[in-house]
């Protein structure tokens, strides 16, 4: 009796231990829509930052700056001689405007009124956010954006539709450094 035991016990084990087997999709997809949205993006950023390129071509009485995240703009008052900017978590107090990149005016200051920001801990769209980063107290700029560094697809379900290249003036009012770190 134990012997029977002993031998169904071990055919169970030999025979019961199988290794897994990879489970097949039902469908196979290509990548192509993928390429296809690559694609279709690529295009779209290219006609945007030509139509940008145009316009500071166009504009000889403002030096434009290209910044690192794919925006440009130029000072329309500077500060030369303070090199404190804001870091995350510090607070900052501004006033912008939204344009298209025609000049027509989306939202005015008086619209969106002063804000108070505190640096990568709130929503902000992401051109004005990196933009609020360069400036110093004091400072005005005009900051011309792509849409994938304003609204993108998505817009902003009210004024600014999908996929528009936008034009902002901001004064950064006051920076109050909550950070642990010193500039």
């Amino acid at each position: 009796m134990r012997t029977i035991l002993y031998l169904i016990g071990l055919s169970l084990l030999l025979f019961s231990c199988k290794t897994p087997e990879a489970r097949r999709p039902v469908s196979i997809k290509s990548g192509s829509f993928i390429t296809e949205s690559i694609n279709r993006n690529k295009q779209l950023a290219a006609k945007e930052e030509a139509r940008i390129k145009k316009i500071m071509d166009n504009d000889t009485l403002h030096d434009y700056i290209t910044s690192e995240g794919g925006f440009w703009y130029y000072y329309n008052k500077k500060d030369t001689t303070s090199k404190i900017t804001p870091k995350f978590g510090d607070i900052v107090n501004f006033n912008y405007n939204v344009k298209d990149l025609n000049g027509n005016t989306i939202y005015s200051k008086e619209e969106l009124d002063t804000i108070t920001y505190y640096i990568d801990k709130e929503e902000l769209f992401l051109g004005l956010r990196e933009g609020l980063k360069l400036m110093k107290e004091g400072e005005v700029v005009t900051f011309l954006f792509p849409s994938y560094q304003a609204y993108g697809y998505y817009g902003d379900d009210h004024k600014i539709g999908t996929n528009i290249p936008l034009m902002s003036e901001v004064t950064l009012n006051k920076i109050t450094k909550e950070s642990t770190t010193e500039n």
